[in-house]
């Protein structure tokens, strides 16, 4: 048989067959007079074995391991292990099936948004701060900076939910939360030496809890995010910030302080 002929009967590609030769998964056959290959029924065999194998989801160094492998041991733990990878795919598809389930219950109750598609521990705490009044500019960028750290919080995100939520639930909280938004707001078109910045950044890091306040580091008033913030905000505004953050970098050390 001829490379086409080969390739045809077992289902593949030619170019697939000439890549497992140069991968040394099909040994080379022997060539006639005219320089063609000539592929017996033993190619066929090792060919139709690798589309197997390959067609299971094997990669090609798994496949040649296999291939080696007369008593098929190799093969079993490759086969094991695949298995296992395909459970966490199907799980990780399950979940992701599921978080599109909630958006389109959403977008037929005419909530969605851009920021709907977040992990639902952020989903949930969006929801709340949505129902929450007024809708000041402040809380506004609150929960998008909420979305954001969805996306780039990692482990911190989620020792952040694990506070905020609750928190959320509790209406003096709730209210005290409103009413320095409020302040913020008030602070928009202010100069940074405006004298209601200093006790209002005391009340914001005040008002941070404690396991929030610890993720804090002594460089965070003055890294390239927070300078993004702060420019986005109003030089008072970004002055409470930057203030507050400085004091809630230090509230660890103070309180290690009086142990």
């Amino acid at each position: 048989m001829r490379i086409g002929e080969i390739a045809a009967m077992v289902g593949v590609s030619t170019r697939a067959v000439r890549h497992y030769h140069h991968q040394g998964l099909l040994p080379e056959p022997q060539r006639r007079a005219n320089g063609y290959r000539h592929y017996g029924l033993r190619d066929a065999i090792v060919l139709a074995r690798i589309r197997r194998l390959t067609e299971l989801g094997l990669s090609l160094d798994e496949v040649r391991d296999a291939l080696a492998d007369d008593g098929g041991r190799e093969l079993r733990e490759i086969l094991v292990d695949l298995d296992r990878e395909l459970a966490e795919q199907e799980q990780r598809i399950r979940d992701r099936r599921a978080r599109l389930g909630l958006l389109i219950e959403r977008a037929e109750r005419g909530e969605l948004d851009a920021d709907s598609a977040v992990s639902p521990g952020t989903a949930e705490l969006l929801a709340a701060l949505n129902t929450t009044e007024p809708a000041s500019p402040m809380a506004v960028l609150e929960r998008e900076l909420f979305a954001l750290m969805d996306t780039t919080g990692g482990e911190q995100r989620d020792q952040a939910l694990a506070v905020v939520l609750p928190a959320i639930e509790d209406p003096a909280l709730r209210a005290r939360g409103h009413e320095l938004q409020r302040r913020l707001d008030e602070l928009a078109e202010a100069a940074p030496d405006d004298p209601r910045v200093a006790p209002l950044a005391e009340e914001l890091a005040d008002s941070i809890p404690a396991e929030v306040s610890a993720l804090i580091g002594d460089d965070d008033a003055d890294n390239s995010f927070s300078t993004a913030l702060f420019d986005s905000v109003g030089p008072a505004r970004a002055e409470v910030l930057r203030r507050a953050i400085r004091l809630l970098a230090q509230r660890p050390r103070d309180e290690g302080d009086l142990r």
